[in-house]
């Protein structure tokens, strides 16, 4: 049983980067193609005093923009800060109504929540609303769909800071940056879900939002990268699509 594990697993990692390789109709922006040099860098769970403030910060100390990928259970209660993240230049999409996980929902209720929080978040915003991230990353065929039919682009990213759970501030600044190439996107937190927002994932794990952002930004651009927003990295390329089919946690 246990040989038969491993060599799921080892054909499953195997497989996988052929699968997300694929450009189809039916998959996820993964990336921008451009030859612009520049990271798009995205945020999830804010808006959040702890974090998202500081990172706004960061953010201006580089001149660099961002898609952030809001809750509405945060954005309810914090209007003022969605409202500075809009008027600091910065980009909005949705990350969910809360954060449960969409594989677990009925389409039915995926479809509602979708929509619902979609003109939510244009209420709230006064703007369009263009992207959604599923809670987790978390995503089968027919949230897919559910997201698409909502006129929403489900995205996901290409690097990760690790900064949803334990881990040093250097490895996460590495993680994050090396050997990124221009187009990739950033994922990055600038909240941490929680009861309030439908789930319980364990404690938040210590992370300086602002200064994680600062050193990120700051590695990138001693190697001539730019963070931009989702949106202003398409104004010089296109989407680059992969098959993205998960049900775990990212």
């Amino acid at each position: 049983m246990k040989n038969t594990s491993l060599l799921t697993k080892t054909a499953t990692a195997r497989i996988k980067p052929i699968i997300r390789s694929y450009s189809g109709p039916i998959g996820s922006i993964t990336g921008v193609k451009t030859h612009a040099p520049v990271i798009v860098m995205t945020f999830d769970d804010g808006p959040d005093p702890r974090g998202t403030e500081a990172i706004l910060q960061a953010l201006a100390d580089f001149d660099a923009t961002a898609t952030f990928f809001v809750l509405l259970t945060r954005a309810r209660r914090h209007p003022a800060l969605l409202s500075a993240v809009a008027e600091s230049g910065h980009e909005i999409g949705l990350h969910g109504i809360d954060h449960r996980r969409l594989t677990n929902l009925p389409v039915r209720e995926v479809l509602r929540r979708t929509r619902d929080g979609k003109n939510e978040l244009e209420d709230l915003t006064g703007a369009q609303v263009r992207w959604m991230r599923p809670p987790y990353g978390a995503q089968c065929v027919s949230t897919w769909a559910a997201i698409k039919a909502c006129s929403l682009e489900p995205v996901m990213w290409s690097r990760t800071t690790s900064d949803s759970r334990e881990a040093s501030q250097d490895e996460r600044v590495a993680r994050a940056t090396n050997g990124a190439v221009s187009g990739d996107i950033l994922l990055a937190h600038d909240g941490f879900a929680g009861p309030a927002d439908g789930v319980y994932d364990g404690p938040e794990p210590f992370v300086d939002r602002g200064g994680l952002a600062g050193r990120v930004l700051s590695r990138f651009e001693a190697s001539g990268l730019a963070g931009r927003s989702l949106g202003a990295a398409l104004a010089q390329g296109e989407f680059r699509r992969s098959v993205w089919f998960s049900r775990r946690r990212a």
